[in-house]
């Protein structure tokens, strides 16, 4: 009988230290947590720049990884290119911003 509760013991502490690691991030694939706050970042970026009078007729993809904001799409100026920019640098949680878009 002890041995079973110390097996069973065991296992339950392998499936809390399972569940732990898969949660947690790699170089390459984000925790649940910064999945959620990436989700976050995006819709408030996106949020603002459909807000925004001047950029909210230009479609602008946004996508977060890590904090890290890209901008991706077509504007017609580079005020808008930096405007764009400077809204997303003010949202919270906002790391760096690799700004794709391209003025046609």
């Amino acid at each position: 009988m002890k041995k079973r509760n110390v097996i069973i013991g065991y296992l339950v502490l392998l499936m809390l230290v399972a569940t732990f690691a898969a949660c947690s991030s790699t170089r390459t694939h984000e925790s649940t947590g910064e999945y959620v706050d990436d989700s976050t970042i995006t819709t408030k970026v996106k949020s603002l720049l459909a807000e925004d009078d001047f950029l909210k007729s230009f479609q602008i993809g946004v996508e977060t990884y890590k904090g890290v904001v890209q901008l991706s799409g077509f504007v017609n100026s580079q005020q808008a290119v930096n405007k764009a920019g400077e809204i997303t640098r003010s949202v919270k949680g906002v790391k760096s911003v690799k700004n794709n878009l391209i003025v046609k």
